[in-house]
C-alpha cells in the first residue's frame, strides 16, 4: 500500500507518488522530485490551480512553518511548463 499525503491547497488526500513535495530553502520554494531534501516538506498536486489556491490562502508558509515571504516564481514556472534562463 503506498503513503497518502494531503495536498496544502485543496485539502485532498492523495496517493504520495501523485504529489509534488516542496521544501523552503533559504526564502525560496524548492521542488522535491525525489523526496528525499532534509526539512519540513509540504505536498502539492502539480496543478496551477492548486498552486493559486495554496498562495491565495498563505498556505506553503503555514505548511512550512516559515514566517518569511517565500519565492515560489521557480515553482510557478515549473507548473506552467516555462523555463527560467
Amino acid at each position: 500500500m503506498e503513503p497518502v499525503r494531503t495536498c496544502v491547497a485543496c485539502r485532498s488526500r492523495a496517493p504520495k507518488s501523485s504529489l509534488l513535495r516542496v521544501v523552503a530553502r533559504e526564502s525560496e520554494l524548492v521542488v522535491d522530485d525525489n523526496a528525499v531534501l532534509p526539512g519540513r516538506g509540504a505536498w502539492l498536486h502539480p496543478t496551477i490551480e492548486c498552486y493559486r489556491v495554496a498562495v491565495q490562502r498563505r498556505a506553503f508558509g503555514r505548511a512550512l512553518r516559515v514566517t518569511s515571504a517565500l519565492d515560489t516564481i521557480t515553482l510557478e514556472n515549473r507548473l506552467n511548463g516555462t523555463v527560467n534562463i
